[in-house]
């Protein structure tokens, strides 16, 4: 059983659409109680990341993606989903949920930082399709996924973790925007696959293998 975490922040119907079509059971609650017995989680996200803190704080659901995460649970997060599994985050100053080590940084202040100058060709969002390249080896969770596959992003923020090790897959957008990472049970989105056609459901399926109709 594939839970879906739903903390007011999320893009659920999106995903559910998404389980849907691949008809896989699932489970979608604002209890972490009730996502318990689940065999791994969807941790969805849109907007802003204080927010998103603020509501996972009234649900308990942070110190319940803590305890998953520690337990060695499979924990997939999707767009903002996937940066504030991380420490930090540079929009409006957010502590996260520090299940993995980096931050949170704005488009400019990574660009200034490595010497980029867009000279305004490239827009704050990225926003659209971008394809990907894979490192360290890639995932599992891209079988079945040719390289330089594209994917929808949305995001004026970026991933950088303390260890690039963990990125898998990166997408071009000035500089190396990491696409997915992966560390252990903790894997991560910037990209949605939920709304990336066959290759994003590629994703999706890989991830739930065990629950698909044999």
């Amino acid at each position: 059983m594939t839970g879906i975490v739903d903390y007011n922040a999320g893009n659920i119907r999106s995903v559910e659409r998404a389980l849907d079509s691949l008809k896989v059971p699932y489970r979608v609650s604002k209890k972490p109680v009730e996502l318990e017995n689940c065999d791994r989680l969807i941790f969805p996200g849109v907007g802003d990341a204080a927010y998103a803190m603020q509501q996972l704080h009234i649900t308990g659901f942070d110190r319940f993606l803590k305890n998953w995460a520690m337990a060695g649970k499979p924990l997939a997060g999707i767009c903002l989903g996937s940066q504030i599994i991380f420490e930090k985050s540079e929009e409006g100053n957010t502590e996260c949920l520090g299940i993995l080590k980096g931050t949170i940084r704005h488009f400019s202040n990574v660009w200034k930082d490595n010497a980029v100058n867009s000279h305004n060709a490239l827009k704050i969002p990225h926003m659209g399709w971008n394809d990907i390249t894979f490192s360290n080896g890639g995932t599992r969770l891209l079988a079945g996924v040719p390289e330089h596959s594209n994917f929808y992003f949305v995001h004026s923020y970026l991933i950088q973790p303390e260890d690039p090790s963990i990125v898998k897959a990166y997408a071009d957008y000035g500089i190396r925007v990491p696409a997915v990472v992966e560390q252990g049970n903790i894997t991560a989105f910037q990209f949605h696959p939920e709304k990336s056609g066959s290759y994003g459901m590629q994703i999706l399926r890989n991830y739930v293998q065990a629950d698909l109709p044999q």
